[in-house]
């Protein structure tokens, strides 16, 4: 079958085909004190100097989800990384809330406050990257947020060294629909000259 992304349905189209796609667990915290915990997989790095990560939720303008708006309105959140032992949690936070009720107290997370920005972060994740709001941009009926990671966290048991040990660290990635793919299955091959 061929045609236009319409005629697929375009959201089934790029989340079924696109795959697997690294989850954003965005901590953001609200004008009013409230820590929000929301998962989003439509993540990804888009520029290593300066450090830039990016995650983009449905909405525009005045129709933002709590995330996105906490992040505009306070400039800062944090990317915690989903592995194999907090993929139920980071579901269980994908539900929807009253405005005001906070994921980490509903699901019962352990919070820690962020070191360099006005966030809490997971307190089991092995990776977190705090971050900066760098920029918003509109894309269509999505607004793609752009942050500055500016402290990093991450957990000894997946350092070799004193660096990140991808071996070490099993990630859980976005397919389609309910499911999700670990990333114990890997393979290595020889970049070529």
């Amino acid at each position: 079958m061929e045609g236009t992304p319409d005629e697929f349905g375009a959201y089934r189209l790029l989340a079924g085909g696109v795959v697997p796609r690294p989850i954003a667990w965005v901590s953001s915290r609200s004008g009013d004190g409230v820590d929000n915990l929301a998962p989003y997989s439509f993540f990804n790095v888009v520029a290593y100097d300066p450090p830039v990560v990016m995650f983009a939720p449905v909405g525009t303008g005045e129709n933002l989800k709590d995330t996105p708006q906490n992040v505009v309105d306070t400039g800062s959140f944090v990317v915690n990384v989903v592995t194999e032992d907090l993929v139920e949690a980071m579901n269980a936070t994908s539900a929807t809330l009253p405005k005001g009720e906070s994921e980490f107290e509903h699901v019962g997370i352990d919070a820690v406050e962020a070191t360099e920005v006005d966030a809490a972060r997971v307190a089991d994740a092995k990776v977190a990257f705090e971050c900066e709001l760098y920029d918003t941009i509109e894309v269509g009926g999505s607004t793609m947020v752009l942050g500055e990671v500016v402290y990093a966290h991450v957990a000894d048991e997946v350092l070799t060294g004193e660096k990140l040990d991808v071996t070490k660290l099993d990630a859980v990635g976005r397919l389609s629909g309910g499911f999700y793919a670990k990333t114990r299955d890997r393979f290595e091959l020889e970049r070529p000259e």
